[in-house]
């Protein structure tokens, strides 16, 4: 019979070079995961979640699916360790995220006291498009908060609190900024009335449909392979995953849909401003999705693009 050759790890502090941990006799299928659990055990506060272990100090970070067998080592290895800080789960960062949006709209739309002058307080528009803009508004982080508990399958993965807060600057304080010219007292129609409204209230729905029924397919993907997906995704008999045909991410297109169809509706500079900006970010990440999917799949579609149909 074949002995085992057991490992040893030693981790270091990644800053100070100095030794953390030693583990001894550690199994040469351990994965990066298993040995962040037995470094959690001398380091209470440290969760696995936190540790980031390196090879080398500036090099790549180690997957928690990697094998330290498999890793450039020999039976003794030597790991860098960095702090990433507290962390928090994704269902909580997304509920953060969108929770606060959706509050701090309705403060401005009902006029609370010491947003407008108090005169304007706890008064309403007289506008009909004000209206339709705090439901679409309401609706649309409605559908995220639910589509991130019933919909959504999260991975293990965590985001660092100071990510968290900072993404939730962002997308509260845009959301005061835009609901404070959108319900302002001072506030005029769009420029060609209720055709102007009504044409773009349309494509918002529609938009907003397309996004949940491409978030449901992407959920069923994953249910049926995984969190690492061994197929990408393709068109339904749903009408609004058609878009697959011509897209890698036809949820970051209909959510930019929703956005400009919203700041058309509005007619509202700081809502386009936040579309364009979003626009931007989705694109980064279209392009990273699709490049993903064809360097994993040789059969990928060739007409599909990463965000906007034949364009980019």
């Amino acid at each position: 019979m074949s002995r085992t050759t057991f490992f040893e790890v030693e981790v270091l502090d990644g800053r100070t070079r100095q030794q953390m941990c030693f583990l001894d006799k550690v199994e040469p299928h351990a994965t990066i995961g298993e040995i962040k659990s037995l470094f959690h055990k001398s380091y209470q506060q440290l969760y696995p979640a936190r540790q980031d272990l390196k090879l080398d100090p500036k090099g790549k970070s180690l997957k928690d699916e990697d094998v330290l067998q498999n890793l450039p080592v020999g039976t003794t290895a030597t790991m860098y360790f960095r702090d990433r800080g507290p962390q928090a789960g994704w269902t909580v960062v997304f509920l953060a995220e969108y929770l606060g949006p959706l509050f701090i709209y309705l403060l401005f739309y009902f006029r609370v006291l010491f947003v407008y002058s108090s005169q304007d307080a706890f008064t309403s528009s007289p506008y009909s498009v004000v209206k339709l803009a705090c439901a679409c508004h309401s609706c649309h982080y409605i559908k995220r908060l639910i589509e991130t508990i019933f919909v959504h399958r999260f991975s293990h993965g965590t985001m660092p609190l100071r990510t968290i807060v900072r993404n939730c600057l962002y997308y509260w304080a845009f959301s005061a900024w835009l609901a404070y010219y959108i319900n302002h007292p001072l506030y005029t129609p769009p420029m060609y009335g209720n055709l102007q409204v009504n044409c773009a209230l349309a494509m918002f729905v529609l938009c907003e449909s397309g996004n949940f029924s491409v978030h449901v397919v992407l959920n069923n993907l994953k249910a049926e392979t995984g969190p690492k997906c061994k197929k990408f995704p393709c068109p339904t008999k749903n009408p609004f995953t058609w878009l697959f045909l011509f897209v890698s991410c036809p949820n970051y297109t209909y959510e930019i849909g929703a956005w400009v169809s919203f700041s058309v509706m509005t007619q509202c500079l700081p809502v386009a401003l936040f579309t364009f900006l979003g626009f931007i970010q989705m694109t980064i990440w279209a392009k990273g999705k699709h490049r993903a999917y064809t360097r994993e799949f040789k059969d990928y579609p060739h007409l599909r693009m990463s965000i906007i149909p034949l364009l980019l």
